[in-house]
């Protein structure tokens, strides 16, 4: 699959599990929602989470992009590096998160307020693969 037609599907669909890897080498699963920005999918997530914590580790994710039906809609994969952007260089990509999955908010300054309080973080997956190739 092309990465732009994955990042098409992304755009569409926000329901995502994110992988990343623990320190003892095995898979940690989180629920997440996606969303494309340029050329990146990004996730929101807390400075504190252990997906973070994982990235700054090793800052490489596969995530599973699904629609809100599960079966019978187009699913992706992807995969990259992921850069984690912490606040306060996060705010305006969060915003611009929070535009692509949800539209506009009712209050801006009380969504920066809540994203400051929260501790949150932008993470920016380069995808350099995506899937499936084909139908099994």
């Amino acid at each position: 699959m092309e990465i732009s037609d994955a990042l098409e599907v992304v755009r569409r669909q926000h329901h995502a599990v994110m992988a990343t890897t623990r320190s003892d080498g095995r898979p940690q699963l989180s629920p997440v929602s996606a969303a494309v920005l340029g050329d990146r999918v990004v996730v929101s997530s807390r400075e504190t989470a252990m997906k973070v914590a994982n990235l700054r580790r090793r800052p490489f994710a596969s995530i599973c992009v699904f629609g809100d039906s599960f079966f019978g809609e187009p699913w992706v994969q992807v995969e990259g590096p992921v850069a984690v952007v912490s606040l306060p260089e996060a705010m305006e990509g969060l915003v611009d998160y929070y535009r692509s999955v949800a539209g506009e908010h009712p209050d801006w300054d009380d969504y920066r307020a809540a994203m400051a309080r929260d501790r949150r973080v932008i993470l920016q997956m380069t995808v350099e693969r995506a899937g499936p190739d084909r139908a099994g």
